[in-house]
């Protein structure tokens, strides 16, 4: 899947649990979800679980913990992507 469609629907996915509607606006690979987007840890455990049914992947606890950022969420999710491709 296309890194720019991955950020598209990854910005749909937070839009609801941001707190920083500006900088949700100029969403990109380097913004923060604590940081830049002000969503708390108790929602960034619903992004978790919302990027896994957006995509139908599962994402386990050692990957749910360096889902940090975009770039961190767009890297584990081509990577779940490729897992269910092998299989």
């Amino acid at each position: 899947m296309d890194r720019q469609l991955l950020l598209s629907k990854l910005k749909t996915i937070v839009a609801s649990y941001s707190h920083d509607k500006d900088a949700l606006e100029y969403l990109s690979e380097t913004t923060d979800f604590t940081k830049d987007l002000k969503i708390n840890s108790a929602n960034l455990v619903d992004v978790v679980l919302d990027v896994e049914e957006e995509f139908d992947i599962e994402i386990d606890n050692l990957s749910m913990e360096r889902m940090l950022n975009v770039s961190a969420a767009i890297e584990i999710i081509e990577s779940k992507l490729k897992e269910i491709d092998r299989k």
